[in-house]
């Protein structure tokens, strides 16, 4: 908050509601940007996971069409060997990711919401103040039991 000085409060009290105020801004923007930071490693865990799912389906079409049509030259067969170790460094960064992911999530906390306590102000001094007890009736009105 970009308050002038000369609006600051003069007041104690005053002073330390706008503190309490500002922390209560601060703790709920650092847990909104955990919380951001917690979506974007799952996102990425995400995307890595489908990239690695799409090379995997990407060399089960090239070894059908392989074995469905023959092999044409030794060209492909070095690029099923290529597409395997792809599909192998991309699992892996899969696996990296969603390890980050499960890292960032649990490092991410969320405050409960606390509220507001009211400000009201105390009972004036000059009014009287009276004591009122009830006493308990010594049996139930409804069924007279004790």
């Amino acid at each position: 908050m970009n308050t002038p000085v000369e609006q600051l409060p003069d007041d104690l009290a005053s002073a330390l509601a706008l503190l309490a105020e500002e922390r209560a801004r601060r703790v709920a923007a650092e847990a909104e940007a955990a919380t951001a930071k917690a979506e974007a490693a799952s996102a990425k865990a995400l995307v890595s996971h489908s990239e690695a799912l799409i090379a995997r389906l990407k060399l089960e079409i090239e070894k059908v069409r392989r074995d469905l049509y023959g092999s044409r030259s030794e060209r492909k067969a070095r690029l099923l060997e290529q597409m395997e170790l792809q599909l192998e460094e991309l699992e892996a960064d899969a696996g990296e990711d969603e390890l980050d992911a499960e890292i960032a999530a649990s490092a991410s906390t969320v405050r409960a919401f606390e509220r507001k306590r009211p400000s009201r102000k105390p009972f004036p001094e000059h009014l009287p103040r009276e004591r009122v007890v009830i006493a308990a009736p010594a049996s139930c009105p409804c069924c007279g039991s004790a």
